[in-house]
């Protein structure tokens, strides 16, 4: 399926100051976007939250051209428990360990891996050299059974197979792309709370044809076909399914995403002037107590 891009992975994050610096000073990506809500999303993009909460992009160009993460900041909540469902993102990049190095980051190793946990320990694996094309070259998430992932993926997500063993397979919508790649673990994934969501758009009119293809074979479907509103911007339409593991998948109609997702040069600014106006660390300080752990 050419025609489908793969675009992000979310994130829920409990600390903004430090994942920003961790995203701009460490990866080296940029900010591309963001916005604060007033009330949960629709969607549930920000998880099963009804408060206030932001959404931040952040990647190394434009969410057309690259793969980039959706970081979610619920206020009020300081961390969230990791599951066994996410293992990582692998960039390619000569810059990111030196930039460990210089602000304080330890690297460790799995394996030939040379691996970086963010602020809200989500792990990076660095390729440490430079890239061709986009440095975000895939994401891994763990699978209970490899076979019954594949299936699901290639057959009713119509992903291309690029690799396949007994323990790993990756796949993909197009050779110049993220790809996705699934590590069979050998036991039942638990997604805690700090669970993801992955994300690709495709033309309009094919998401009520995977609408109609999940509900055929028996699929969950977390958010039949819906409209998002963003205030001031393009509304798009989004179909958020689950693989047989639980993982949440969206599919968003690519014309009015184009739209949706240009590059603010305000990005930056206002999400510093957010964090500077969440006193919310230093309420809880004042009384002595922690932000909640969800």
């Amino acid at each position: 399926m050419s025609s489908r891009r793969a675009l992000h992975f979310v994130f829920k994050v409990g600390n903004r100051t430090e994942t920003a610096k961790f995203y701009r000073d460490v990866l080296g990506m940029r900010f591309l976007r963001h916005e604060e809500f007033e009330k949960g999303c629709d969607a549930a993009c920000n998880g099963p939250y009804d408060g206030k909460w932001s959404k931040s992009m952040v990647g190394y160009g434009p969410e057309d051209k690259h793969f980039v993460i959706e970081l979610t900041y619920n206020y009020g909540i300081g961390s969230y428990q990791m599951g066994n469902d996410f293992k990582g993102i692998t960039i390619q990049s000569p810059n990111v360990l030196g930039n460990a190095k210089q602000n304080g980051y330890t690297v460790t190793q799995e394996g030939n891996l040379n691996v970086l946990t963010s602020p809200d320990g989500y792990k990076f694996f660095i390729d440490d050299k430079e890239s061709n094309g986009d440095p975000v070259k895939k994401v891994t998430l763990a699978s209970s059974n490899l076979k019954k992932s594949v299936d699901y993926w290639s057959n009713l997500c119509e992903m291309k197979i690029y690799s396949q063993d007994d323990k790993c397979a990756v796949l993909g919508y197009s050779d110049n792309q993220c790809k996705l790649e699934l590590v069979d673990i050998g036991i039942k994934l638990d997604h805690a709370k700090a669970f993801g969501r992955i994300a690709f758009s495709c033309p309009r009119v094919q998401l009520a044809e995977i609408q109609d293809r999940m509900k055929s074979a028996n699929q969950t479907i977390l958010t039949p076909l819906i409209s998002l509103d963003t205030p001031g911007k393009a509304t798009v339409e989004v179909i958020i399914v689950a693989d047989p593991d639980g993982h949440e998948i969206c599919f968003v109609g690519d014309e009015a995403f184009c739209e949706l997702s240009q590059v603010d040069p305000q990005a930056d600014k206002l999400l510093d002037e957010a964090i500077a106006a969440d006193k919310s660390d230093e309420w809880f300080q004042k009384k002595g107590i922690s932000k909640a752990a969800a």
